[in-house]
Order: C-alpha cells, then sequence, then structure tokens
C-alpha cells in the first residue's frame, strides 16, 4: 500500500513521476503551512518556508539517489543553515520538522504515506491545539524576588504565599551586585480569584521596593 511509486528497473527518474512528487509534496506543504497558520502566530515569511520547504527537500532527495559523496554534502549544508538560524519556538520546530519529513517520503517515491501522515498530524495538531488536552495548569508561575542582603528571606514572605499561592517552592538563589543583593527564584501556583496586582504589592512592601518579576513558566525572564 505504501510502496514507493518509482520504478526500480529504471536508472532514472521519469518526468511524469517527478512532477506527481512535485506537485504532491507543494500541496502538503501549503496544508502544513496553513495548519501552521491557523494554529500559532508566525510571519508570512515562515509560511512560505513552511510551503515550499517539503518540495526542496524531496528536490535533494531526488539530486541524491544513493550517492554518499552527495549525501555528505548536502548534509553539512543543512548543518550550517541549523547552526546559523535563530531558535524558533516549539511550534515553529515542530512544522520545519514535519514539512522535512513530507519532503523526504515524497523524494522517495512515497507520496500515499506522505499524504496519510499529513492528514493524521494535521489532526493531532489541531485537535491538541483546540481543547484542553495536555494544558498545563494556567495557575502556574515563576516568582523572581530581588531582596538586599540583610533581609530574612526565608520567612518573609510565607504570609504572602498562604494568603495567595497554594504551592511556593524556592528553586534558586543567586547573589546580586558584589552580594548586596539576593536573587530568589520561587515555582509557584496562585489559588483561584486572587488579584495577582495585590500579591505583587503586598510582596513590594517586604522586599524594600525592589524588582519583581512574576512569569508563566514559558516566559521567564531575566531581572
Amino acid at each position: 500500500m505504501f510502496n514507493s511509486i518509482f520504478d526500480a528497473s529504471l536508472t532514472g527518474l521519469d518526468i511524469k513521476t517527478g512532477l506527481i512528487c512535485a506537485a504532491v509534496a507543494l500541496v502538503l506543504g501549503v496544508v502544513i503551512a496553513i495548519t501552521h497558520m491557523k494554529t500559532s502566530q508566525t510571519t508570512k515569511g515562515f509560511l512560505v518556508t513552511l510551503a515550499t520547504l517539503p518540495l526542496l527537500v524531496m528536490a535533494v532527495m531526488i539530486m541524491i539517489n544513493g550517492n554518499l559523496g552527495t549525501s555528505i554534502a548536502i548534509l553539512g549544508a543543512f548543518s550550517l543553515i541549523r547552526f546559523r538560524s535563530i531558535q524558533g519556538k516549539a511550534k515553529d520546530l515542530l512544522s520545519v520538522f514535519f514539512a522535512m519529513m513530507v519532503g523526504l517520503a515524497c523524494g522517495m517515491g512515497h507520496v500515499l504515506f506522505a499524504v496519510v501522515i499529513t492528514v493524521i498530524a494535521v489532526i493531532a495538531i489541531v485537535l491538541f491545539t483546540y481543547t484542553h488536552f495536555l494544558e498545563p495548569n494556567k495557575k502556574q508561575r515563576v516568582l523572581k524576588i530581588v531582596v538586599p542582603e540583610d533581609l530574612d528571606y526565608e520567612e518573609v514572605f510565607d504570609g504572602i504565599f498562604a494568603k495567595y499561592t497554594s504551592r511556593a517552592d524556592l528553586t534558586q538563589m543567586k547573589t546580586m551586585n558584589m552580594g548586596s543583593l539576593y536573587k530568589l527564584t520561587y515555582d509557584i501556583t496562585m489559588k483561584t480569584g486572587v488579584k495577582e496586582k495585590e500579591f505583587l504589592d503586598e510582596i513590594r512592601v517586604k522586599n524594600c521596593n525592589l524588582k519583581v518579576l512574576l512569569s508563566h513558566p514559558c516566559m521567564e525572564e531575566e531581572i
């Protein structure tokens, strides 16, 4: 069922088979780009990349055609592109890998396999994106507090944490400004219905109005 459409008895690739693979790769690339556009914040340039990447990977696979020397050269070229690029978000990396997989399958002549996997993957991505399945706890936060060196930070925030959080774990301590300040990092879970502004205001009273940062785990920033 998933056999390659390439004719093993031929020494080369006929134009009809090549055009079929190219058309399928391009159509599936557009499907991947549309799926990414509907499920993530992105740019037109990245969507164009996703739409054309399967076609280009397919062309590379056909050019390699079992040649070891060409394979090594192509691997080196892909390595340069990877290490010179800016690291993207997890969903961006998933879409790039998705597009490359489709291009590899089409480049080996497994067009039906590429279509089936694309349909399954698109359904999974849409379901995971628009349902609460695999959704982390929205009340989880990362709290970073800067305190002076003479403040007894081990107990000073306990009352505030008991009032506003259901869990508060000190995960990191770091000195700043030649040891005159400490930066404390907590993993916390906010209680339902509490106001984050009031929570931060009470912390500022305790830490002498120094810097405080409250963020989601996936959006940590330095202070």
